[in-house]
């Protein structure tokens, strides 16, 4: 197998994925000593006014990157993007006024059937009779007025689809962003809401980065137990329990590398550069890659695509594999391929795999 820089590959895999290496040589050099307090990061007490600093100062970091002041606060909470399917209508919907879901996708598709089975979801729009081709549009969203809010999935990993837009509505908006959170700049204050598993984009699987609203939580039940209620992150700074600090600590490193990179802006152009690669060997590829995603809903962060046939496809990954690109290997939902260049995805990745891309079209 084929190795580049510090015998690492290009990693295309859609999570746990890809880190900045910049960010892992800088974990690397903090791992038995952070900040010449004797200890690694994950010896560090939560307690301490060590990792309390550090703790803060991430937070300050994303909502700055965001855009979002004083109203809105950072949660870091276990139990990945699932447990957030489960929270987010246990704290906010009820029979009378449910939850109102876009169906794009299978994560979408999951944090409907949490809210169904609570007995407080109901389908705003789907896209699942077109095998989620494509991302439902603005005309296509009904919404009961009363509704509890909408919750959408921005992007939709397994079948490389992503809202273009932020839907116009009357209700609380709610989005789970974790294959795309800090990939471009967008209005995040049109949202009540974001959750994002960081494992995609920003940084180890262990912790989920909520960003919230402070107003949303002000009136949620009070039967719920402690650690399924938002308001309790906010009370104790997400620290009633332990929290997972080596994966907040590295969601920290990936934010400030962000940021010294230029920002989201910087980050939308480099994705939007990569993602065109790609995309671009599709389309010209005369039928032998056929995307899945319609071009008017194509992820910049998952690119999925089949070839003529699965025979084709097995071989694509084990010569793929061989030239230090892995990962490629489509979800059983869809077949086929996937690249997944996310922020940390260096522009030389996807050369590298667009280049591979159409010399093993000219072999076959």
């Amino acid at each position: 197998m084929k190795r580049f820089e510090f015998g690492r590959v290009y990693n295309f895999g859609p999570g746990p994925a890809t880190l900045p290496l910049d960010v892992l040589k800088s974990a690397q050099t903090e791992l038995l000593n952070y900040e010449g307090t004797g200890m690694s990061m994950m010896e560090i007490s939560h307690r301490s006014p060590t990792y309390d600093r550090l703790h803060n100062r991430i937070k300050a970091d994303i909502l700055t990157l965001m855009g979002l002041g004083d109203d809105y606060d950072v949660l870091f909470i276990q139990g990945g993007a699932s447990l957030q399917f489960a929270m987010i209508p246990m704290n906010f919907a009820t029979v009378e006024r449910k939850g109102a879901y876009v169906l794009s996708g299978v994560f979408s598709s999951n944090a409907y059937k949490e809210a169904a089975t609570l007995g407080v979801g109901s389908i705003a729009a789907s896209s699942k009779e077109e095998n989620f081709r494509r991302v439902p549009t603005q005309d296509e969203l009904s919404i009961d007025p009363s509704a509890a809010y909408l919750h959408i999935c921005y992007n939709n990993t397994i079948y490389g689809t992503e809202f273009h837009y932020i839907p116009e509505v009357s209700v609380p908006l709610i989005a789970d962003m974790s294959s795309d959170m800090l990939s471009r700049p967008l209005a995040f204050n049109k949202f009540d809401l974001i959750y994002a598993g960081v494992q995609k984009n920003l940084g180890p699987a262990g912790v989920v980065v909520v960003v919230v609203r402070r107003s949303m939580v002000e009136n949620i039940r009070a039967d719920l137990p402690t650690m399924l209620r938002y308001d309790t992150f906010i009370k104790k700074n997400s620290m009633y329990n332990t929290p997972p600090v080596w994966s907040i600590y590295m969601v920290g490193k990936v934010v400030r590398w962000i940021m010294e990179q230029g920002g989201l802006a910087s980050m939308a152009e480099r994705n939007a550069r990569k993602a065109k690669l790609l995309y671009d060997v599709i389309d010209g590829s005369d039928g032998f890659y056929r995307g899945h995603a319609e071009p008017n809903s194509r992820s910049f962060m998952n690119v999925t695509f089949r070839l003529p046939t699965e025979e084709l496809e097995k071989q694509f990954t084990v010569e793929a594999a061989d030239e230090g690109l892995v990962g490629v290997k489509g979800h059983r939902l869809v077949g086929g391929m996937r690249a997944s260049i996310y922020n940390a995805m260096p522009l030389e990745g996807a050369e590298a795999l667009a280049d591979f891309m159409s010399r093993f079209r000219r072999a076959h």
